[in-house]
């Protein structure tokens, strides 16, 4: 198995993670896929490119799926490795809704598990697993929203999952953890399967729809594609951790 770099992604097996899954992939890199869905490219790519890929299809919306996902990390994991990178990329918009319509309590449950819950336990595990290797460099980058950032109508969970997962990228940044650089990153508004979902909403749920309609009519959306590639080369840079919370359209 490589040690150069070992990088783990969540929510790979489309949109925006899986992008970033198929562009990580050098001889010097040993993969771990996390998705509820399967990626079969990813293996072909890797062979390729002379890349190691590991993935594991778990849902991160349930504590079960996060805790499987944990263990098999935790075993998994080489130990010697020069550059560990996690990006948690796996997340959910839904539900939308006014205030007042909130009430189903399970799907605001797997937002929460999902979009925070699931981070701050892989970002433990990882943590965890690197912390005896006194020579590894340790890059985390939480994929939040400018919605976590400034209110949006009918985003009241969404919104609140996100600037949660700033603020928890916040606190881990204080911590003394050696060798550590995190960022809590807006990647920019994405043509990608979460759009879809937006643009199908009613106005009464989410006022904001025909904002989105108009992007997507107008071509104004990013590729996954163009998306990814600027991510990566920023995580890779020095200026990576040096803004906390961050957004990949100020390195354009």
């Amino acid at each position: 198995m490589s040690t150069q770099r070992v990088v783990i992604i969540t929510g790979t097996s489309k949109g925006l993670g899986a992008a970033l899954a198929q562009q990580v992939l050098d001889a010097d890199t040993t993969l771990f896929s996390i998705a509820r869905g399967t990626n079969p490219s990813l293996a072909a790519t890797a062979a390729e490119r002379g890349a190691i890929v590991h993935s594991l299809q778990a849902d991160l919306s349930s504590a079960e799926g996060t805790r499987q996902a944990q263990e098999w990390l935790q075993h998994a994991l080489p130990r010697t490795a020069q550059q560990y990178w996690l990006i948690n990329n796996a997340g959910t918009v839904e539900p939308i809704a006014q205030a007042n319509q909130l009430n189903d309590a399970q799907a605001i449950q797997h937002a929460l598990q999902l979009n925070v819950g699931s981070a701050i336990a892989l970002c433990a595990t990882l943590l965890a697993a690197t912390d005896a290797n006194p020579h590894a460099e340790r890059r985390i980058l939480n994929i939040s929203s400018g919605a976590g950032r400034r209110s949006v109508a009918g985003w009241g969970v969404y919104g609140a999952t996100k600037a949660a997962l700033d603020f928890y990228t916040q606190t881990m940044a204080m911590e003394n953890h050696p060798r550590l650089r995190c960022v809590s990153l807006a990647p920019g508004v994405i043509d990608s399967p979460m759009q879809s979902v937006i643009r199908q909403q009613h106005a009464d749920d989410f006022p904001d729809v025909q904002r989105f309609l108009n992007l997507h009519a107008e071509q104004q959306l990013s590729s996954p594609d163009e998306t990814a590639a600027n991510i990566l080369r920023h995580m890779g840079s020095d200026a990576f951790g040096s803004t906390l919370l961050d957004d990949i359209r100020r390195y354009l």
